[in-house]
């Protein structure tokens, strides 16, 4: 892994009497692409504003670098930041808003052309400098906004659940170009989102956060497979948190409805009931009720599972795809 280029040490902050963040650190790395997840409410945006320094920490440091910004204004960052509403400039072209902060910062004409040329070729809208935002569709006004905030080459570019305002297939269509332009660039991105697709499609690593805390920092093969706490393994893929006896002690184990099984002869030891069944999206989705009162829900992709509502039958896991993890 390539050195730190952000890191944040110690960070708190509240709002009032209400303590949104407590204590997180974070080390980031050169062209890194790190996800922010989580409810709302869970302290992921007020960490971005810190980072864009739209917000100050009641403790801790930010340092990008090496260098400590914690207390430096925001245009005096090598940070930019894509919002969710795009925040476009309606009476300017397309070239005049991609180019703004380059006029900002008395760049000359010729070398503005240049660069918001080359930014609007980055984001597949060649010769749309000359339209309004108007004119636009949302998928392409975000492409817009994200030019804008790459144009000036930033160390780190900060997006807040910049792809939320957008339909289903424009959405997953701009997770890979999102992707496709961060690997090309090489900049740094941070993201945020409450979407567990988004984050498990896009990052290099995942920071899941609850109540101003960091519950788990890991890739998205670790967060998935190897939650450390209930809440992730919830949060991440809606997993089966089943209580039971493992080695002679009590457990809380977290199982993928993908890995329960039904009526298999070698790992399936409790007996349930079916409750639902059904179908969404290609998954073939069963609901089960154990012995102990505690459901449990298995799903298939387009395999059809040989039960019905009402009927008793034996289930488990593997051993292997059972982890245990902390309430």
């Amino acid at each position: 892994m390539s050195e730190v280029l952000l890191d944040l040490v110690d960070i708190k902050k509240s709002f009032g009497d209400v303590e949104v963040l407590k204590g997180i650190s974070l080390g980031i790395h050169k062209g890194e692409f790190i996800t922010l997840l989580g409810s709302s409410g869970c302290g992921k945006t007020t960490t971005l504003r810190i980072i864009a320094g739209l917000e100050t920490p009641d403790s801790g440091k930010v340092l990008l670098d090496g260098k400590d910004i914690t207390d430096m204004e925001p245009h005096k960052r090598d940070v930019n930041t894509v919002f969710q509403n795009y925040a476009l400039f309606p009476h300017m072209t397309v070239a005049a808003n991609v180019g703004y902060g380059l006029k900002i910062r008395k760049v000359p004409k010729e070398t503005i052309a240049s660069e918001v040329e080359k930014a609007l070729q980055l984001v597949q809208l060649p010769g749309y400098d000359k339209r309004m935002p108007s004119e636009l569709s949302g998928g392409q006004r975000q492409r817009v906004a994200i030019a804008r905030a790459i144009v000036n080459h930033p160390q780190v570019l900060l997006l807040d659940e910049p792809l939320g305002a957008l339909d289903l297939q424009l959405r997953r269509q701009m997770q890979l170009e999102l992707k496709r332009l961060q690997k090309k660039l090489g900049i740094t991105f941070i993201y945020i989102t409450h979407d567990q697709e988004e984050a498990i499609n896009m990052s290099d690593r995942i920071v899941v956060m609850n109540e101003g805390v960091f519950e788990q920092i890991g890739t998205p093969d670790e967060v998935y497979n190897t939650p450390k706490s209930s809440f992730v393994a919830r949060f991440i893929g809606n997993a089966n948190i089943i209580t039971c006896q493992r080695d002679g002690r009590a457990v809380t184990l977290a199982v993928r409805s993908e890995n329960i099984l039904i009526n298999d002869p070698d790992n399936c030891p409790y007996t349930a009931t079916v409750l639902e069944k059904s179908f969404a999206g290609g998954m073939l989705r069963v609901v089960l009720r154990l012995q102990s009162g505690e459901e449990i829900v298995a799903s298939r992709h387009g395999i059809n599972i040989k039960t019905e509502v009402g009927e008793t039958v034996h289930t488990g896991w593997n051993p292997e795809h059972a982890v245990e993890v902390e309430e």
